[in-house]
């Protein structure tokens, strides 16, 4: 993988309070990368640093071999970004709205404007008032704007806030699309756990200013341990025989059986002691956990850390 987007050691500190602290992370060619956290937790400012809305206290963020702090020129015409929500003139149709933008750099063709239009799905309705736009045909013409100079990055802040359903599933598959045909890096800030699963390839997770786990989404999801139902009769009698052999094992009750955290290899000794103790095994099932679930495990498990 080659890495876009490099932060190192990116400190923020405003009226002496330290609201980002120490950051890392590298960001890929053509992968979506979820930065997680709950509102308040760091994530605009971070983004408003890699796009050189907000200076850096100590550390530097390079994009594309470039500086942000020394050659902020050369590292922003790389990135196209909406951070918050995109503005618009709402009284211009949408294409003359990409025409104002495109006067904004070099050499942005009509047929570049038309090929964006068309990527982002706004072929039928580009040439209405923006101010008829849904939300979601809004936030779609906010990423063609950002699309018009070609970006090796696009980082959207909290893309799907306002949307409905539909909205949410549109901009999803744009992009997945943009980092799977365009070889684009996208960053992704959002506090919607569901839709971070579905959506990205890797996630970093901040908290109180500190990233503390970047993961693919696969093995943060399932962490080291996985959860698996046991379809077993009697299932009192199969609980209890854990809970004894294994005190500090997570096990409960579950509606066809019993629920038990364990590693994978673990199963056929936990199997060979239902079969020695005369119970009948009739299945066993892994149990997905969601991305919340693991939030809450990592983030619970982090700030313990923090306060011992």
């Amino acid at each position: 993988m080659e890495p876009i987007v490099v932060l190192k050691d990116v400190t923020k500190v405003i009226k002496g309070r330290k609201i980002i602290d120490s950051i890392s992370f590298e960001v890929n060619k053509g992968e979506v990368f979820g930065f997680l956290g709950p509102n308040g937790a760091g994530k605009t400012t971070t983004i408003r640093m890699i796009v050189g809305l907000m200076g850096i206290t100590s550390g530097d963020i390079t994009i594309a071999g470039s500086s942000i702090k020394t050659k902020f020129e050369d590292a922003v015409r790389h990135v196209g970004a909406i951070v918050e929500n995109p503005e618009m003139y709402k009284f211009l149709t949408g294409y003359q709205n990409l025409i104002h933008f495109a006067r904004m750099s070099k050499g942005i063709t009509k047929e570049k404007i038309n090929e964006v239009v068309e990527l982002v799905g706004l072929t039928s309705r580009i040439h209405d008032k923006v101010k008829t736009y849904s939300l979601g045909m809004r936030q779609r013409l906010g990423v063609a704007q950002c699309l018009l100079h070609d970006p090796d990055v696009l980082i959207l802040d909290e893309p799907t806030n306002g949307l409905d359903p539909a909205g949410i599933r549109e901009i999803r598959d744009y992009i997945r699309l943009l980092a799977r045909e365009k070889k684009m890096a996208v960053i992704v800030s959002s506090h919607m756990l569901s839709e971070m699963e579905m959506m990205c390839d890797r996630i970093g997770i901040i908290q109180d200013g500190r990233l503390i786990d970047v993961q693919l989404v696969h093995d943060f999801v399932q962490g080291h341990e996985a959860t698996f139902e046991f379809e077993v009769i009697p299932s009192e009698k199969a609980l209890s025989l854990l809970q004894t052999k294994f005190p500090n094992m997570a096990v409960t009750s579950s509606r066809n059986g019993i629920t038990v955290t364990l590693k994978k290899e673990e199963i056929p000794q936990i199997v060979k002691m239902f079969v020695e103790g005369n119970m009948e095994l009739y299945g066993i099932k892994e149990v997905a956990k969601t991305l919340e679930d693991r939030f809450l495990e990592v983030t619970s498990e982090k700030g313990a850390d923090k306060h011992a």
